[in-house]
């Protein structure tokens, strides 16, 4: 009997869309793999064109995208991507997304809307993408939209580590921006030794984006430093009016801190001079010269990332990174 026998040994192989190479090339640095070598290039009219430069027969292949504007550019370029490595025989592909596109669509407020974040979710599978590795979502709720492994990564542990070395944890109140995202801050509050909880009661118009009405806070803020903690700031008016409803409430100092800095315009501006200390973020996506003003810190997501790639490519825990508590 003839038998043909391979060494079958695995291939990590990582990709990076144009939008955030920077946080791309900080991963391989981490991983010491090369970033693969692909033309990307635009049309005249619009169109992209992506072509990989070596073989990815076999490969595991770990394909990041960044999502700053135009999103929906850098999301094609990612679809597309992901179908080249398909018809390219990849044998694993994973969809590497530090920031989730569209995840505040992840339900109907009203009738007659759609639920942009499920539809993302289908798009992935459809171009080829096998799991997703991701941070902080937006709802936990849309790990279920995608039909195979999501790995949902959590900043809360550099975040957090961050405000230890940098503040007293003596007189610390964790508050969330709104109700919604109490559990978050509990998580937050175990982190820095059992501070109390607070957050902001609030309204928002659902027919008026990015603008929300702010009460009083829920909790023991007066004269404590206060760590207002979100999942992303977008331009940044929730967030600020957050701030001034705080010290009209005698807080002490607030530290801001959120794992995604979208920072559309204004933001920048309002944080700036909100009133807040400091504004902490990670790079999920990219920091531009004109979003940074002097009291912006941005701590970077790669080491997690690259932890979390070779435990996926090991086949290891990934649930190990938080001490099995994620």
């Amino acid at each position: 009997m003839t038998a043909f026998s391979t060494d079958n040994q695995k291939n990590l192989m990582l990709f990076s869309g144009r939008a955030h190479p920077e946080l791309s090339e900080q991963v391989a640095k981490e991983l010491d793999v090369p970033i693969t070598p692909q033309t990307a290039r635009d049309f005249a009219n619009g169109e992209i064109f992506v072509r990989f430069e070596e073989s990815v027969r076999g490969s595991d292949a770990f394909v990041m995208q960044g999502f700053p504007a135009p999103l929906n550019e850098w999301l094609m370029e990612h679809l597309i991507m992901l179908d080249a490595l398909k018809r390219g025989s990849a044998k694993r592909i994973t969809s590497v997304l530090p920031f989730y596109p569209y995840a505040r669509q992840d339900k109907k407020h009203r009738g007659r809307e759609p639920i942009s974040a499920r539809l993302v979710a289908d798009l992935l599978k459809t171009a080829g993408a096998d799991r997703i590795i991701t941070v902080d979502l937006h709802t936990d709720q849309i790990q279920g939209f995608f039909d195979g492994p999501v790995d949902h990564m959590h900043a809360l542990v550099q975040l957090s580590e961050y405000v230890r070395n940098h503040y007293s944890t003596d007189n610390v109140t964790v508050v969330s921006p709104d109700a919604g995202r109490v559990k978050v801050a509990e998580k937050w509050a175990d982190s820095l030794g059992g501070a109390p909880v607070a957050f902001i009661h609030k309204t928002r118009d659902p027919l008026v984006p990015n603008q929300v009405k702010s009460h009083r806070p829920v909790g023991d803020v007066d004269g404590r430093t206060c760590i207002l903690i979100d999942d992303m700031i977008d331009t940044g008016g929730t967030i600020a009016e957050a701030v001034r409803v705080l010290r009209e409430a005698g807080a002490g100092d607030v530290v801001i801190a959120a794992t995604h800095g979208v920072l559309s315009n204004p933001a920048a501006e309002r944080l700036a001079s909100c009133g807040a200390r400091e504004v902490i973020v990670t790079n999920t996506l990219p920091i531009t010269e004109d979003k940074k003003f002097p009291t912006l810190t941005v701590l970077s997501i790669a080491p997690l990332l690259a932890r979390t790639i070779r435990e996926v490519f090991e086949n290891g825990s990934v649930t190990g990174l938080f001490n099995g508590s994620a």
